[in-house]
C-alpha cells in the first residue's frame, strides 16, 4: 500500500511561497532523489500548472534542473480539478469522488505518493488520508502568505528530523488521530508537532461524512 506524504518548504512562521525563498543546491538534489523514488504525485489545479514548467526544456538549466525535469516527467501525476478538461503527459484527472480515487491509488500502489500544495493537502487531511507531513523549515520569516496548513491543523507527532545543507531542517510528522480532533485543533499553535502512526488510528476515526473542500 502506498503512503501519502505532504512535503513543502516552509518559513519559520508557517508559510509556503516558492517565489519568496527557494531550495539551495543540496536541498534541490535531495528533491531530485525524492522525485526519482516516488510512486507519483497528486496536484490541485494551481500547483499542477506551476509544475508544468518542468514539461519544457529551458536553455538556462544546469545538470540538476535537467535531472529534476527528467524525474518529474516520468512520474505518474493525478490532478484534482473541476475546471481542467485535459492534462499533460503521464497525468490523469481525478473525478468528483476524491476520497474513493485516493483510497484506490493507495491500495493499488506501493511507495510514496507526494501531495503537492496546501489546498489539496487540506482536503486530504479532512478525509484522514495523509500519512506523513514533511516540513522543510527554512530560516526565513515572511509575515504573511499561504500557510502550510491551509485549514485546521491536525495534532502531529515528530517522528524524524535532520538537517539538509547548511540551513534547512526536515521534520517528518504523522497524525495520531483523525478528524474529530482535527476539527478541534484550529487553536493549536503553529509549529506544535505531535504525530501519527496510521496503524494506531481507530476505525471510528474514519471520516466518511466529510465533504471535500472546494477543489480548484
Amino acid at each position: 500500500m502506498a503512503k501519502l506524504v505532504f512535503g513543502m518548504n516552509q518559513s519559520l512562521d508557517g508559510y509556503v511561497d516558492h517565489m519568496a525563498f527557494a531550495p539551495g543546491p543540496t536541498l534541490f538534489r535531495h528533491f531530485i532523489e525524492e522525485a526519482e523514488g516516488q510512486a507519483g504525485s497528486g496536484y490541485g489545479r494551481t500547483m499542477y500548472e506551476i509544475m508544468r514548467y518542468w514539461d519544457d526544456d529551458h536553455p538556462e538549466w544546469g545538470a540538476d534542473e535537467r535531472a529534476f525535469a527528467a524525474a518529474w516527467r516520468k512520474q505518474h501525476k493525478w490532478v484534482v480539478s473541476r475546471t481542467l478538461k485535459s492534462v499533460g503527459p503521464n497525468a490523469a484527472l481525478v473525478g468528483d469522488d476524491l476520497e474513493g480515487a485516493i483510497r484506490a491509488l493507495k491500495a493499488e500502489r506501493d511507495g510514496e505518493i507526494e501531495v503537492a500544495g496546501p489546498n489539496l493537502a487540506q482536503s486530504l487531511t479532512q478525509l484522514g488520508l495523509i500519512d506523513e507531513y514533511r516540513i522543510y523549515l527554512h530560516p526565513v520569516v515572511l509575515g504573511h502568505g499561504k500557510p502550510y496548513f491551509a485549514g485546521p491543523r491536525p495534532p502531529l507527532h515528530l517522528r524524524t528530523s535532520d538537517r539538509i545543507g547548511d540551513d534547512v531542517i526536515r521534520a517528518g510528522t504523522a497524525v495520531r488521530e483523525v478528524l474529530e480532533i482535527v476539527q478541534a485543533a484550529g487553536a493549536t499553535p503553529a509549529g506544535v508537532l505531535v504525530a501519527l502512526d496510521r496503524e494506531e488510528v481507530a476505525p471510528k476515526a474514519k471520516i466518511s461524512a466529510v465533504k471535500q473542500l472546494e477543489l480548484e
